[in-house]
């Protein structure tokens, strides 16, 4: 069994470097900006966070922002989980692997944006359970870490058990996966609730203060997370001739339709609380959408992502058009940006603004920043490109355990 199993590895790490021309400019590509990001991030880590955009006043920019979006892709697996594993979809069935490795590589890519953002990475330690200084379960970023780190365990273990035993072509133990697809299914809840928990526990920001926060992280990540998994699904689908029916994409555009009206009616709900009582604590949000004292840099993109969430929506509410998958992808794309901007720096900036001194530092990311950003997106792209380079040959019994014939 264990030969079994190192024969496995070995052929996944040849198979790896075998593609056509389009998998090795794609890959190499990919890799190229990874190698950007890693070069700009070298100059941050010997420079320090002083090349980034951030400040006393904003200490949290580009990289929180991504990390908080981030998370909800990793949650989002869990609306293929649930229909595939509970319901026994047959059209999701089959694509749910692909949907735990998104889940994967968002989680990698949410550590790497929390490591770039710490000013000194070598304590990176202290968040690892039993080896550092945790402090748990005071601390909130302990809480995350704990989610984050088991989740990751609990997809890691699921795909790589479904997909040997898929190459053996033996049936799975039930025993040895089930369990751990129901505690993943509460588990990916609780990741993006621990989140917002994180905003929401700072009661000197007023502006994350708010119940709503929580299920607002949820609504948006079931929007953007299926959203991209249509996109790349598509793409799966055209490049490595792997079955996706067209019902799975259907079905998630219905998740995708429902996640982001509930998002939109959320917004406005907390657009209503905030600008109704027009008290002081107001001013965050003032400053977010109208601007404050001359200062409004980030109130076009707020409107901006507003405006195409709303466009996304109406073209998935009329039928004709959510049917055809250009009208689908568009709005895919229309909700996935704007949910990162309306998620990210739509949140994460304006609760330091103004700060309790009244002062107003607008922040905007860097050069050097962004590269940072590009890189790990890259990266995890890449992750993901070549998890599907390994699981769709498996899933479609291309690529099997074989015995010589004595």
């Amino acid at each position: 069994m264990i030969r079994d199993y190192l024969v496995f590895l070995w052929r996944s790490v040849r198979l790896s470097f075998m593609g056509g021309t389009k998998f090795y400019i794609w890959m190499a590509f990919l890799t190229i900006l990874s190698l950007l990001g890693l070069h700009a991030y070298s100059k941050q880590f010997a420079e320090g966070l002083v090349l980034t955009g951030m400040t006393d006043q904003v200490s949290w920019g580009v990289y929180i922002a991504n990390f908080t979006f981030i998370v909800g892709l990793a949650a989002a697996a869990v609306m293929l989980v649930i229909p595939a594993y509970i319901y026994n979809n047959k059209h999701l069935h089959d694509v749910v692997i692909l949907g735990e490795l998104l889940a994967i590589a968002a989680i990698i890519m949410c550590l790497l944006f929390v490591t770039v953002d710490l000013g000194r990475p070598d304590r990176f330690w202290h968040l690892m359970p039993v080896v550092g200084v945790f402090n748990f379960p005071i601390s909130m970023l302990s809480w995350d870490v704990i989610v984050l780190l088991g989740y990751l365990i609990l997809n890691v273990h699921i795909c790589g058990y479904l997909l040997y035993k898929r190459y053996l072509n033996q049936e799975p133990t039930m025993l040895f996966y089930v369990p751990f697809v129901l505690i993943a299914i509460f588990w990916a809840i609780s990741i993006h609730t621990v989140t917002a928990f994180l905003y929401v526990g700072l009661v000197g920001r007023p502006f994350w203060n708010a119940a709503i926060v929580a299920p607002r992280f949820i609504g948006s990540a079931f929007t953007a997370g299926p959203g991209l998994m249509i996109v790349a699904f598509q793409l799966i689908r055209r490049y490595t001739k792997y079955n996706i029916t067209d019902e799975a994409l259907q079905i998630l555009r219905q998740i995708v339709t429902i996640s982001l009206l509930v998002n939109l009616f959320l917004l406005g709900c907390e657009v209503f609380k905030e600008f109704y009582s027009d008290s002081g604590h107001t001013s965050s949000a003032r400053y977010l959408f109208f601007g404050l004292h001359g200062h409004d840099a980030l109130a076009p993109w707020i409107w901006f992502a507003i405006v195409i969430e709303v466009i996304a929506s109406i073209i998935l509410l009329i039928p004709y058009l959510a049917r055809q998958m250009w009208f689908l992808n568009l709005a895919c794309v229309l909700a996935f940006v704007g949910i990162w901007i309306e998620k990210g720096m739509g949140m994460v900036v304006p609760g330091f603004l103004p700060t309790p001194l009244g002062e107003i530092v607008e922040y905007f990311p860097t050069g050097n920043e962004t590269w940072i950003c590009i890189g790990i997106w890259a990266f995890g792209l890449l992750l993901f490109s070549w998890m599907i380079h390994l699981a769709v040959p498996i899933l479609s019994g291309k690529f099997y355990h074989y015995t010589k014939k004595t």
